[in-house]
């Protein structure tokens, strides 16, 4: 330390930080340096301690000037300024965030508490507002079956109170019928009680009753309903904990006769992760998959789109948006909204020319072609692991299992090579996809059983049922002439449930 300069470590502390708020203002000391730093002097060299390398790099960044210059004026001299990782900022960091996490999910279960009566209390209808209405659903041949369960659950009309499931890929209007659901029954039997929340809630509010012992309030919100109405059921899949208390959930809503409708991205079957005993009591009702919209589908969702602003668009537009997307209804209400802003902007007649000039890189043919993404996200999904897991050097079972089915799949479903699919996975080499292809075809031609790790403990499924799950997921099964979004479809009725379960083999 200089000569001239006699302080200790909390005083150079204090001071360095008194001096850095002064150059850079208040604001910035606060976020920046204000809990996130710790200033010591250290062999000649003026430390500033950070909880982590993006806080030392924003700082290195924009404020190393400032760090300087609050150095030269606390010790009369220009210093040597050096950043390191402070452990101790660390932890402190991970737990406040960790402590704003519990904190957040705390409020969010009491304020569930509140609105439905408290520990143990009376049900009490849902104050939430939920979007989705039955009568903004756009049905077409692609939905209709999804369609008439959901009225026919509102008007009592089912059979029976068989579970419902249904599943498509993302923005075909799942949650918008589990929402309207919910809705038609407030309107017209406000005497039913009912319980809508998606997976992420259920997860966390079980955790939060968990911890503060409040299981019994818990129970009552989701069991002691006429409906419960899940969405994102795939988040609940790899959580053991979660997904055996939903099992005792759906068990006793079936078992008193009431009923459950289910939504998730994916057929049960294909949600890797969930156990046998809870995959066969749900394809034991009726498991609906929602399909892409047809190009007439398309047309009346943007005319009815339209129809709630104050806008004039041609028929000729709305037709050539149509034909151009088709990969979901988000995506389809997403351009016609910036073509909307862009005529607005530019005070122009909405037409086909301007639509092209507005929509230029959205407006591409998006008929489905499969890809490797494709795959490796329905493969991940399956096994309950990320698609960056493939990409790693992991070795697991579950993971190496995986991995080499994405490969067959690619190989067999796609017209890339081995080297650029081992490029596409995480840039491995050519013969690590040639292994695994060859690996693959042996076991199903063995018609071997494979075996991998969940969080619900080890499962064994055959090999061959597993790729035929896949190949029915991704639409490649061999009829590739019904691929087309625009293909008609055979549309089962409601008694007859198995017409829309892929045909795998039981594995309850």
């Amino acid at each position: 330390m200089p000569a001239n300069v006699q302080f200790n470590q909390v005083q150079i502390h204090d001071r360095m930080h008194a001096a850095i708020e002064s150059i850079i203002g208040s604001q910035q000391y606060k976020v920046w340096f204000r809990n996130s730093s710790r200033i010591e002097y250290t062999d000649g060299v003026v430390k500033v301690g950070v909880p982590n390398l993006f806080i030392s790099g924003y700082i290195e960044d924009h404020f190393v000037d400032a760090v300087h210059q609050a150095a030269q004026h606390v010790f009369g001299q220009p210093m040597k300024v050096a950043f390191a990782i402070d452990p101790v900022l660390f932890r402190n960091l991970r737990k406040s965030q960790l402590n704003s996490q519990a904190d957040f999910i705390g409020k969010q279960s009491e304020r569930g508490l509140k609105e439905d009566g408290g520990n143990g209390a009376a049900y009490q209808p849902q104050t939430r507002t939920l979007r989705g209405r039955l009568d903004d659903f756009v049905v077409g041949s692609n939905n209709r079956l999804a369609y008439s369960i959901a009225r026919n659950l509102v008007e009592g009309t089912m059979l029976d109170t068989s579970p419902v499931f249904f599943y498509s890929s993302c923005g075909l209007g799942k949650t918008h019928l589990l929402q309207g659901i919910a809705n038609a029954l407030s309107k017209s039997k406000p005497d039913v009680r009912w319980k809508y929340a998606s997976g992420e809630e259920f997860t966390n509010e079980f955790l939060y009753a968990l911890r503060e012992r409040k299981l019994d309030a818990f129970r009552h919100r989701y069991r002691d309903v006429d409906v419960l109405l899940l969405d994102d059921m795939q988040f609940i899949a790899n959580k053991k904990a979660t997904q055996e208390e939903f099992f005792h959930t759906f068990e006793a809503i079936c078992g008193s006769s009431k009923q459950i409708v289910l939504a998730s991205d994916s057929h049960p079957k294909l949600i890797g992760d969930l156990t046998d005993s809870l995959v066969s009591r749900i394809v034991a009702g009726m498991v609906v998959r929602i399909e892409r919209p047809d190009q007439q589908t398309r047309v009346e969702i943007l005319r009815q789109r339209v129809a709630k602003t104050s806008h004039q668009v041609p028929d000729a537009v709305l037709e050539y948006i149509a034909s151009r997307i088709n990969a979901n209804v988000r995506e389809l209400e997403g351009c016609l909204l910036k073509l909307l802003a862009y005529g607005s902007l530019t005070k122009s007649p909405i037409t086909t020319d301007l639509a092209r000039q507005a929509l230029d890189e959205h407006l591409t043919q998006t008929d489905k072609i499969l890809t490797v993404s494709d795959i490796e996200q329905s493969v991940a999904t399956y096994f309950g692991i990320t698609p960056a897991d493939l990409h790693t050097s992991k070795k697991s079972r579950t993971i190496a299992l995986a991995r080499n089915v994405a490969m067959y799949l690619a190989r067999k479903h796609t017209s890339l090579s081995f080297p650029e699919i081992a490029r596409l996975m995480g840039n491995k080499n050519h013969t690590t996809v040639l292994l695994a292809c060859r690996r693959i075809t042996n076991y199903l031609n063995d018609q071997a059983d494979v075996t991998w790790q969940t969080g619900a403990g080890p499962l064994t499924r055959p090999l061959q049922a597993i790729i035929e799950c896949q190949e029915e997921h991704l639409r490649v099964g061999g009829k590739d002439a019904a691929l087309s979004a625009d293909a008609p479809a055979t549309e089962p009725t409601v008694a007859a449930p198995p017409a829309v379960v892929p045909k795998v083999p039981s594995v309850a």
